[in-house]
């Protein structure tokens, strides 16, 4: 499988990668977590301790997970409320919530 990333898959990173980390809240920016290998939109925002850690990460211990008793679809579900939430605020008041 090539490894090279749409424009579109770098801009959602991007935005993944602005938001605050999906576990313990610090503020962005954050990094990438990826679930599972080349799958641009199954991806998490981790700052660098719940992340790559090696007492709280996910690539480490897992306590700041374990703690707040939380896997990976947990975090990813966050991810996703916060962009959603993102691209609702951005969208002009008026504009029947519905239609999206």
């Amino acid at each position: 499988m090539l490894n090279k990333i749409s424009r579109t898959e770098k801009a959602y990173l991007a935005l993944v990668k602005s938001l605050p980390c999906s576990v313990c809240d610090a503020p962005g920016p954050s990094s990438a977590h990826h679930i599972n290998q080349h799958q641009q939109y199954t991806c998490v925002a981790l700052c660098y301790d719940c992340h790559q850690g090696p007492m709280l990460g996910w690539h480490g211990q897992k306590r700041a997970w374990l703690t707040r008793k939380m896997d990976e679809l947990d975090a990813l579900n966050i991810t996703i409320k916060r962009l959603v939430e993102l691209h609702l605020s951005s969208l002009p008041k008026s504009r029947d919530v519905n239609s999206f």
